[in-house]
């Protein structure tokens, strides 16, 4: 791997899903040059030899003589000075553990819609207490976006999060093309909360879905979640946010709604019959409102917020509890 000299900074993708493809497409519209974490060689060597992602996104095509790729972390993270964190939350912990070199100086910029599984943090908590990442150095991206319509250069629009605006603004100006819009924040654990959670809402949807419940319940369902995400993005910092904004409400509804949430479709599995277990073989990518629902349930334990669809979905997905006479219950709680 080498990187070329130059003053602007070093931008690196941690990740090879489709949300780390997508982040990588908008990067190239705006920099000479990346940096691309990816753990397995030999899609390394796949996606140099077809110029895409063998694995997804296949309509995304790169020029590889741009990016420098890497099966080393600590290689990484040695040639970068911005790291954009896209690794599925259940293999964070682990892929972070490999790390050697410090990122304490780095900017950190984190995508993943989860949270880190047995530590219950949101991601950006967890760079600071772990890897002692300065809050004012850690970033996180936000929705309405899906990855597949990126792809397709879709208009589409992200918020970046981060507590110092104008650093907020500059990593603003990496994502911003023609066809994806930008707009910033200061409430990063709002939003990271809010993308976690977004994901158990759409498996919720998905199980009613799956029920043959109709559109009418579904948007009593949704109207009922954003309310949830609001009493626990403030139970766990109280803040004035626009809850109806797009990184929350506009986030909610494309992962409820969209034929491309993965968390939609894991939900209406379950909600046909499928075990957990079979619906995960058969999705063969990461739901991650599956994980988030557990963090999520078992941080409430120390706060107790008023989150009966939450509460709904963990019985479903970790207790084997059967959906329609949760749902059936559940719905005399819905106002």
């Amino acid at each position: 791997m080498s990187t070329e000299n130059t003053t602007s900074p070093r931008i690196a993708i941690l990740g090879s899903g489709s949300w780390a493809t997508a982040l990588a497409k908008m990067l190239m519209c705006n920099t000479e040059h990346i940096n691309w974490y990816m753990r397995r060689q030999e899609k390394i060597d796949e996606f140099i030899r077809i110029g895409k992602n063998p694995g997804y996104l296949s309509s995304a095509r790169f020029d590889t003589s741009r990016i420098s790729f890497t099966s080393d972390i600590n290689e990484i993270v040695n040639n970068s000075d911005i790291l954009v964190v896209a690794i599925p939350s259940p293999y964070l912990k682990q892929s972070l553990k490999k790390m050697r070199k410090s990122i304490r100086h780095k900017i950190v910029i984190s995508a993943v819609k989860g949270m880190v599984p047995e530590e219950n943090m949101v991601i950006s908590d967890y760079m600071h207490f772990k890897f002692h990442v300065p809050m004012s150095q850690l970033g996180v991206i936000a929705g309405p976006c899906h990855a597949e319509e990126v792809a397709l250069e879709r208009l589409s629009y992200l918020t970046i999060g981060c507590p110092d605006r104008e650093r907020a603004k500059e990593i603003a100006t990496y994502f911003n093309t023609p066809f994806v819009h930008t707009n910033i924040s200061e409430d990063i654990w709002g939003m990271e909360y809010s993308s976690v959670m977004k994901n158990i809402y759409a498996i919720a949807v998905g199980i009613c879905s799956g029920l043959k419940y109709g559109d009418n319940f579904i948007s009593v369902l949704v109207a009922n979640a954003i309310q949830e995400i609001s009493r626990f993005a403030n139970a766990m910092n109280p803040m004035q946010r626009g809850i109806t904004d797009s990184a929350y409400l506009g986030d909610l509804l494309v992962t409820c709604y969209s034929h491309f949430s993965r968390n939609r479709q894991f939900g209406n599995m379950i909600g046909i019959g499928y075990s957990v277990r079979a619906a995960q073989i058969e999705m063969e990518m990461v739901a991650e409102g599956y994980y988030g629902t557990k963090c999520i349930h078992e941080l409430n334990e120390r706060y107790h917020v008023k989150l009966p669809i939450v509460d709904a979905v963990y019985a479903i997905i970790y207790e084997q509890k059967p959906a329609q006479a949760i749902i059936q219950e559940l719905a005399t709680k819905l106002i």
